[in-house]
């Protein structure tokens, strides 16, 4: 099998659907000898700010000196980007040799009858396998789903256990109100372990200490007060944070300062359990974290940035970081979005803000046809195009705009990976 082959056959399990659940992820890896049980964890939930908080953690450890396994979703560009050890993709060729391993322990798992895997429990189990093959000395690891009936809950337990900002996506499987959400998310948390709990309304705040107070481990919430936002720029932010002073991030939006806090919370978990970590590992892992494809400038002029907002909460902060930085700019959006988020709550806080919109159709079974995304953003702004294809949308959003102008598409990250691969690195 080559990284071509291992590709098709990962992306050919999409058909198994989405299934919540931990029997066939406790059967497979079990046939693969459990790689699992082998590695210490740092285990992230959350609706918004996963990936960035599991970036920031991940890069903090490494410069420690540990090696940091890091497995997050889903990728911008490339399927390797799911998969890192110190923010190193995994090569090719051992994606390929994996995914032949776990082919192969699946086939004897249908044969003794049990269903077969979904894609994201089959990524998950090649995650395990080659961390445990590379012996890495902790993994930072993302929920993909909710939590407690997600395929990275398998594992006994956590060093440290974060939860990052809870708001309204996956209502579907996960439940209509924050509460029931949170309670999902709370499924992650096992004995023993630390909780560290990003700031949450007060709705959310009581299912933790609800389950941390059952399960008797320690909850730790970031304080939002404590952090002081030094200098804000198109270059990065400058902040203070709870004794931590002159700490600096590339990434942009005010969100970002408070999921560095979060990753800081997270480090001082492990440090307090025995791991050296020093402030200085601190400050540097907080400065070179890069998170593509949130808030990031591709060009600029016009200034052209892309964002993964596809959900009521994200799209408030990109609202916000929009009207600060660009309060005068003429605005031209690019928007595409999957029928299965709220797309109108998206909608109702982006299109007031642009002078034009283009609707495009990721690439995803999932997708919400560009000419019905349209439709509904014509209720909110006046100038709406459609664009057959992602390329076609960019092309137009320049002729559009000036050199003064801000370009933005956001709605999904699976399309704006497609947008990133057009430009040279800024």
């Amino acid at each position: 099998m080559d990284y071509n082959q291992a590709i098709e056959y990962i992306h050919g399990t999409l058909k198994f659907g989405m299934k919540l659940g931990l029997e066939n992820i406790k059967t497979l890896l079990e046939a693969m000898g459990n790689p699992h049980k082998s590695l210490k964890y740092v285990h992230v939930a959350g609706t918004n700010g996963k990936g960035s908080t599991c970036t920031f953690i991940g890069s903090i450890l490494q410069n420690a000196g540990y090696k940091v396994g890091m497995y997050t979703s889903p990728y911008i560009e490339n399927f390797t980007e799911r998969i890192k050890i110190n923010t190193n993709e995994i090569p090719k060729q051992d994606l390929a040799k994996i995914t032949q391993f776990v082919r192969q322990n699946v086939k004897d798992m249908l044969l003794r009858g049990f269903n077969h895997p979904t894609e994201f429990e089959i990524t998950t189990a090649i995650a395990f396998q080659y961390f445990h093959e590379n012996n890495c000395d902790i993994v930072v690891l993302e929920v993909g789903l909710g939590g407690l009936y997600d395929s990275t809950n398998i594992i006994d337990s956590a060093l440290v256990s974060v939860v990052t900002a809870i708001g309204h996506d996956h209502m579907d499987r996960l439940g209509d109100s924050l509460s029931q959400i949170a309670q999902e998310k709370a499924g992650i948390i096992k004995r023993e372990t630390s909780v560290i709990l990003s700031p949450q309304v007060r709705e959310v705040e009581e299912v933790f200490e609800m389950v941390c107070t059952k399960k008797e481990v320690k909850l730790h919430k970031v304080d939002s007060s404590r952090i002081k936002i030094n200098k804000v720029s198109l270059g990065g932010q400058k902040f203070d944070y709870d004794g931590f002073n002159g700490l600096s991030i590339s990434l942009l939006g005010e969100h970002q300062v408070v999921n560095a806090a979060t990753a800081v919370e997270a480090v001082l978990a492990l440090r307090h359990g025995g791991y050296h970590i020093s402030e200085g590992a601190i400050k540097k892992g907080l400065e070179v974290a890069k998170w593509p494809g949130r808030l990031e400038i591709l060009s600029r002029k016009p200034f052209f940035i892309i964002d993964g907002a596809h959900n009521l909460e994200g799209s408030q902060a990109l609202s916000r970081f929009i009207n600060r930085n660009f309060p005068k700019s003429k605005k031209v959006f690019i928007m595409g979005i999957l029928k299965d988020k709220d797309y109108m709550a998206v909608i109702r806080e982006m299109a007031p803000l642009a002078q034009c919109i283009i609707a495009v159709t990721p690439k995803n079974e999932r997708a919400l046809p560009a000419a019905q995304l349209l439709e509904n953003i014509k209720l909110y702004c006046n100038c709406v195009l459609f664009s057959d294809t992602i390329e076609a949308a960019v092309k137009k959003s320049f002729e559009i705009a000036d050199d003064d102008s801000l370009i933005c598409a956001f709605g999904s990250l699976y399309y704006i990976g497609e947008v990133r691969g057009m430009f040279s690195p800024v």
